[in-house]
């Protein structure tokens, strides 16, 4: 054997099997498509049914007049997802999701943004829903401001720096922050470059942030510019019961958006009162509600009619459909059909009001 041979065995020995090239080659590309399937974004939403949870729970009242509530008072959610390629093919498969695109619910808002808006917008629904309960139950009570919550910022303006949407403004230098007004009034008569300190609530932490005042685009109906650091506001409030022992506490969790006001109003009244408007019965339902109790149409009416069968609702409060110059918000026909379509045995009953739900309650033999 020569030389030769030799070296031109141990090339032989040294090359890579092909197998192996083939096997790194197949997982690179099984890498990359996973990850494209699963993890690249698409510019949609998917809407799906959500879940129907019971509000007894949530709610607290220090002196709970109905102590044995039978049945259950249900709010419903619809589930949110961002879509990927995978669970987008998925959805347009699947009858009962529903597309949207980001851009149609965002509005310019970010996503951070947009999930803020909505626990604000829970926050103040609870607010009107022990409002129209209060009522309702002849209770006193007052509304007390608790501090302004930044919605937005504006680009280029000085809070943009060191404030985020969610945050507590508390303090402006020495002076406490309770309304809008407040540190509006402040503000007026100050310059541009001013130096300000506000005091802000960032979840559990109290946090300080010196800035300058800056020139905030002209106002759209009068054109006239002010100073100011460049943030959107909306007012904190509490209801306060008169009586501490009919105070009632909230907590909900992470659940967003209006349409669980119905829901809570009665939830909380059933509390307050004697007698156990559930009869025994599960009784789910939506819409937003005002502190006069006048029940609000909402969106995903036909998730929240799966999730609330699926939880074996056996009565589902939907708001009347709403007329309105550009055309009618159907709630209760939209909640009729899917009904239909699925083959639910729920009774759907149309509200207008807390008064209606009451009523129907009333009327109904204990289970």
């Amino acid at each position: 054997m020569t030389e030769n041979d030799l070296n031109d065995k141990d090339m032989v020995r040294r090359r890579p099997p092909r197998r192996s090239k083939r096997f790194v080659t197949s997982l690179l590309i099984g890498l990359i498509t996973f990850s494209v399937l699963f993890y690249v974004p698409l510019p949609f939403f998917i809407y799906m049914p959500g879940t129907a949870e019971a509000i007894h729970p949530m709610v607290q009242v220090p002196d709970e007049t109905n102590t044995e509530e039978k049945g259950d008072l249900m709010l419903v959610t619809v589930r949110v997802a961002n879509a990927n390629i995978v669970t987008y093919l998925w959805s347009l498969a699947n009858p009962y999701d529903e597309l949207q695109l980001k851009k149609d619910v965002l509005k310019g808002m970010s996503e951070r943004d947009y999930s803020q808006q909505q626990q604000f917008v829970m926050l103040t629904s609870q607010s009107e829903a022990i409002q129209a309960a209060y009522r309702k139950a002849n209770i006193p009570y007052r509304i007390k401001g608790e501090g302004i919550l930044v919605t937005g910022l504006t680009a280029g303006m000085p809070a943009e720096k060191h404030l985020q949407t969610g945050d507590k403004i508390l303090k402006a230098d020495d002076k406490e922050i309770l309304s809008s007004k407040d540190l509006l009034s402040y503000i007026e008569g100050k310059k541009e470059g001013e130096m300000i300190e506000i005091t802000y609530l960032r979840g559990d932490k109290t946090m300080k942030a010196s800035m300058p005042l800056g020139v905030l685009p002209p106002d759209k109906d009068t054109g006239t510019r002010r100073v100011g650091i460049g943030i959107s506001l909306a007012e904190m409030q509490s209801v306060q019961a008169e009586k501490e022992d009919k105070q009632v506490v909230i907590k909900a969790g992470e659940i967003g958006g209006p349409s669980a006001g119905l829901m809570f109003s009665l939830e909380i009244y059933n509390q307050l009162m004697p007698g156990d408007i559930t009869k025994g019965h599960k009784i789910a339902g939506t819409g937003t509600i005002n502190p006069d109790g006048t029940v609000g149409v909402i969106g995903g009416i036909k998730h929240k009619i799966i999730a609330a069968d699926k939880e074996g609702a056996e009565i589902f409060f939907a708001p009347q459909d709403l007329k309105t110059d550009k055309g009618t918000i159907y709630n209760y026909t939209a909640a009729v059909e899917r009904a239909k379509e699925i083959d639910s045995k729920m009774k759907i009953v149309p509200v207008a009001t807390m008064e209606d739900a009451l009523k129907y309650l009333a009327s109904l033999p204990p289970k």
